[in-house]
């Protein structure tokens, strides 16, 4: 296990990575080191052509994450708020969303703003029966930050979001499954086994073909287009055309295409 910032630390079994929440004393309230460490750790987990799919964990059964830790946002400016803290949260959840490998999140505890959107980053979520999902922002006079109204609106529709952001409604393991947030319910403290079923699962089919996948269901969905051209332009490279307009360009003469 590594340590990637005080509260999130990054293992690799075999071809599994493990993304665990360590800060249990805050139930997991994310810093802006955390936030950082978690697009570390997406860093470290795509170069590792050997990882074929990660968890995301916590190491407190109590809570998965209570979202945001309210010291360290609360005191900054409007523009600072803009600048560093909700584009700093952005850019690392949208990381961890567009993983090249498939995310299962195991949620046990509460999932409460900002960790409701972080488990929203998986692709698919493992639910204990103590887990709750929330989007309290509204209470405490701010919104959610960090895709709540929009990530977590195209994975359970925008009427589930009204009632969680507008309403307070929360959403327990079991609503959460009938909702489409959570994918598998498991007994309590069976999460992580549930999950490495998954993760084997997956780890045991063609990883590439995998990705590709993953990263085709993602633009249907919204998430990221930019893998359509990433793949498109991998099939060009392949074609003898695409080796002959690489050789003609270095050869300096005009390219011979026949479309194959």
């Amino acid at each position: 296990m590594t340590a990637l910032s005080d509260g999130l630390e990054l293992r690799v079994d075999s071809n599994v990575a493990h993304i665990v929440l360590t800060r249990a004393a805050k139930r997991n309230a994310l810093t802006p080191q955390m936030v950082e460490a978690l697009a570390t750790a997406c860093e470290t987990i795509e170069r590792d052509r050997d990882v074929r799919v990660a968890i995301l964990s916590s190491a407190d059964p109590r809570a998965f994450c209570v979202g945001a830790d309210i010291g360290a946002w609360s005191a900054l400016e409007p523009l600072d708020m803009w600048r560093s803290w909700t584009r700093l949260g952005h850019q690392a959840f949208d990381r961890l969303a567009r993983l090249r490998q498939p995310l299962i999140a195991v949620v046990a505890g509460h999932a409460l703003g900002g960790g409701t959107e972080l488990a929203a980053c998986a692709d698919l979520r493992v639910a204990e029966p103590s887990a709750i999902f929330a989007l309290p922002e509204t209470g405490i006079g701010t919104v959610p930050g960090w895709s709540g109204t929009q990530r977590l609106t195209r994975r359970i529709g925008a009427q589930a979001v009204r009632r969680m952001a507008l309403a307070g409604e929360r959403l327990s393991a079991s609503e959460a499954h009938a909702a489409g947030l959570v994918d598998r319910l498991a007994a309590e403290g069976q999460g992580m086994m549930i999950a490495q079923e998954i993760a084997n699962t997956i780890a045991g089919c063609a990883p590439v073909a995998t990705q590709l996948v993953k990263q085709l269901i993602n633009a249907a969905e919204g998430e990221d287009v930019a893998p359509m051209e990433q793949i498109a332009g991998a099939l060009a490279a392949s074609t003898e055309d695409g080796r002959e307009g690489v050789a003609s360009f270095r050869e300096k003469r005009a390219p011979n295409f026949e479309g194959r």
